[in-house]
C-alpha cells in the first residue's frame, strides 16, 4: 500500500505546500496540465500525491482514504465534529494564517462586546420580529461559540460567496468569517468584536487516526515524520 499525501489543488495555499515539502527534500509536482488531480512525488518512496480542494482534505482524512493532508485548522474543526478522534496535527506550517472572527457594522457604536451582541440581537427581535442574521460558511464553530458565551436571538445564515458583503446587501446584520489582514472588513464597514476571535487557523499537516496501515506503510510513515519534522 501506498501513503496517500492530500495537497489543495491550486493558488497559494498548493504552491506554498509544494515549497514547504520541497525545502524538506521531498518535491511534489502536478502529474500534467493544471485540470488534472494527480501528482508525482520525488525524493521519498512509497507516498502518492492526490490533489483535492481543502474542503475536501478534511473528509478523506476522517474517512481514512487518505493517510495525510494539508488544509487549515478552521475546516478541520468546521467540517470534523469529532475532529481530535479522527485526525491528529503533525506539523503547522506558519502559513495561511487567518482568524475566524465575529464582526458587526462600525456604526453599531454601543456594540463591542459578545455581551453587547447579546442585547442588540435581543433589541433587534423586538424591533423587526425576527432574529439577528450572522452570515456564515462557519456553522459548526460559530454556533458553538456563541453559545458558549451565551449569546441567543440570532440565526445564522448560509454565505458561500462574498461573506463581508452581505450587510451592506441587506441579507444579513452580522457575520462569522475568516480574516487575515482586515483589510476587507474595513472597507466593508465592518468591525471585528473585542473578543470575538472564535480560532486562530494556518495550514496544518494532518494524519488520519482511522486509515488502515500495514508495517511498510508504518515504515514509510516513520520515514516521512524523519525527513519533515
Amino acid at each position: 500500500m501506498t501513503l496517500k499525501l492530500g495537497v489543495p489543488s491550486k493558488g497559494r495555499l498548493m504552491e506554498k505546500t509544494f515549497d514547504w515539502f520541497g525545502a524538506r527534500g521531498i518535491n511534489l509536482a502536478r502529474s500534467g496540465s493544471d485540470r488534472e488531480y494527480a501528482g508525482v512525488v520525488d525524493g521519498i518512496e512509497n507516498v502518492s500525491l492526490i490533489l483535492l480542494s481543502a474542503g475536501e482534505i478534511p473528509r478523506e482524512l476522517a474517512a481514512g482514504r487518505i493517510h495525510l493532508g494539508v488544509t487549515g485548522t478552521d475546516l478541520i474543526q468546521e467540517k470534523l465534529a469529532l475532529w481530535d478522534q479522527q485526525v491528529e496535527p503533525v506539523e503547522q506550517l506558519e502559513f495561511g494564517h487567518a482568524d475566524l472572527i465575529i464582526a458587526v457594522p462600525t456604526a453599531w457604536r454601543d456594540v463591542d462586546t459578545l455581551d453587547d451582541l447579546d442585547g442588540a440581537a435581543a433589541a433587534f427581535r423586538a424591533v423587526h420580529g425576527f432574529r439577528m442574521r450572522i452570515a456564515t460558511k462557519y456553522h459548526r464553530l460559530t454556533r458553538d461559540f456563541l453559545r458558549l458565551a451565551g449569546v441567543a436571538d440570532y440565526a445564522l445564515v448560509d454565505s458561500q460567496g462574498a461573506t463581508e458583503g452581505t450587510v451592506k446587501n441587506e441579507t444579513a446584520e452580522a457575520i462569522a468569517d475568516i480574516t487575515s489582514s482586515g483589510e476587507t472588513l474595513r472597507a466593508n464597514h465592518l468591525k471585528i468584536l473585542s473578543d470575538g476571535l472564535i480560532l486562530q487557523s494556518q495550514a496544518t499537516l494532518w494524519r488520519s487516526r482511522v486509515v488502515d496501515m500495514d508495517d511498510a506503510d508504518r515504515a514509510s510513515m516513520a520515514e516521512l515524520n524523519a525527513r519533515l519534522l
